[in-house]
């Protein structure tokens, strides 16, 4: 699938006559923020000045936003002016905006002008005018704000899914058996959630055996992960939703407290309020299985409801079937690891004694897998069909399949498979691991190359 490009004429469609209508060429020591507005321009002439103005300038910290000039500039002069002052400030050629923007998330060096921020909140505001809330001036970040880009939609663009309605055990289920859903169960409440309807929502706020939690589904990065909500200092817990931005082809999910920008990958504050707090969600183990599987594994689940209160397709495939179908990107995001191809599915451990990725390959017909992160040991039950794989400790014991899918084999004895942890028929138990599948270039990226990758066998 091709890389993510808007229409020119529909960006500008939406930009006040102020932001566009500018001076035909500034002057050496005008305001960069003004400047690189002007790259925006209706007029082509205005364009191509502001594109001089950078490179006679000849100061790198304009390449950021050159480079989002070309993501709209795709051709004719003004293109070629912005080119040849990226190569100018470079010393380098590339062909599209996509790699272009490859190229600046490895070269942070080039830093960005005073008032890059002031900048920012203009120029994301011509997109939605709910976007300055994220990014203005003088946001506090721990990420690059020039790598933020436009996601193609608008703040809940993608609708999230708050306390949704769920269709009870027992009920006529409207999935097809072979539909894959996310499985999760605390204390007791097991609720599925069928992909074909996250899809299209990439976000669900609810409260799962009394504990509030998100589910929060990066489609782009195949990553849905389930994080606690209730976090040290607040009394609420904090719901999410999608901010119609991205950062390195993943999702930046906000908080509706504070507005603060989130990691969807790492559970971590990122942009806004919230990003020197030190918080970190805690993840909770979820699973990705077939619906049959799962309703024969818990017959008292809810399935959620197709009644959401949105008009969306929920056929299977209908949001993302070509690009869950291509090896190719949507949008830009570094993928130098290539110990597996970017859009290989990993099942990722989180939180435990160390991060460490499963290539789901390993997983082929079914396997039990005794390994170790870390200090820690683990077993893996897993099937690469259904993207189904669970992590529990193993404590030194040696585990091998039994004679039903949720039965294992260890130290002489049968152990029961639950959502929460293996089960001897002595009384003891071990306690199930978070963990979640994900595309490779996800993990490989987003972790900052701290992630464990393990061997195939």
């Amino acid at each position: 699938m091709p890389a993510f490009r808007p229409s020119r004429q529909a960006v500008l469609a939406l930009l006040p006559a102020s932001a566009v209508a500018q001076p035909a060429l500034p002057d050496r020591g005008a305001d960069p923020a003004a400047v690189a507005e002007a790259l925006f321009a209706v007029l082509e002439e205005t364009r191509i000045g502001a594109a001089s103005w950078f490179a006679a300038r000849g100061n790198p910290d304009g390449v950021p936003v050159l480079i989002r000039a070309l993501r709209l500039n795709r051709h004719g002069p003004a293109r070629a002016a912005v080119e040849a002052a990226l190569l100018r400030l470079t010393g380098t050629a590339r062909p599209d905006w996509f790699t272009w923007m490859q190229w600046l998330q490895a070269n942070p060096q080039v830093g960005v002008f005073p008032g890059h921020d002031r900048f920012l909140q203009r120029y994301f505001s011509w997109f939605d005018p709910g976007f300055p809330v994220f990014i203005h001036e003088a946001v506090p970040h721990r990420i690059r704000l020039e790598e933020v880009v436009w996601g193609g939609v608008g703040v809940d663009g993608i609708p999230a899914l708050d306390n949704p309605a769920f269709i009870p055990a027992g009920a006529p289920a409207w999935t097809r058996p072979e539909d894959l859903v996310f499985g999760v169960e605390i204390n007791g409440d097991a609720r599925a959630y069928p992909l074909r309807i996250l899809d299209s929502h990439e976000m669900v706020n609810d409260v799962i055996g009394g504990v509030p939690v998100a589910l929060a589904y990066c489609t782009l990065c195949g990553s849905g992960i389930l994080f606690e909500t209730l976090v040290r200092g607040r009394e609420q817990p904090l719901v999410f939703g999608s901010s119609g931005l991205l950062w390195r082809s993943n999702k930046l999910m906000f908080d509706r407290a504070t507005n603060s920008l989130w990691n969807q990958f790492t559970g971590e504050p990122v942009v806004g309020p919230l990003a020197a707090s030190g918080i970190r969600l805690k993840p909770r183990p979820v699973v990705i299985t077939g619906w049959a599987e799962w309703h024969a594994a818990h017959p008292a689940t809810r399935l959620l409801s197709q009644e959401t209160g949105h008009a969306r397709d929920y056929r299977p495939g209908a949001a993302y079937r070509d690009y869950f179908a291509s090896p190719d990107l949507m949008f830009p995001a570094l993928t130098d690891d290539r110990r597996l191809a970017p859009k290989d599915y990993v099942f990722a451990l989180r939180g435990a004694a160390a991060d460490k990725a499963w290539p789901l390959s390993l997983f082929a017909g079914g396997r039990v897998i005794n390994d170790a992160a870390g200090v820690l040991d683990i077993v893996l039950i897993g099937d690469a069909a259904t993207r189904s794989v669970r992590a529990y400790r193993r404590d030194g014991l040696e585990f091998r399949a039994g004679p039903a899918p949720n039965r294992l084999v260890g130290s002489g004895q049968a152990w029961r498979v639950t959502e929460a942890a293996l089960v001897a028929a002595d009384g003891r138990s071990l306690d199930r691991l978070p963990g979640h599948v994900a595309y490779w270039f996800g993990w490989a990226g987003y972790l900052g190359g701290q992630g464990e990758l393990a061997e195939r066998r």
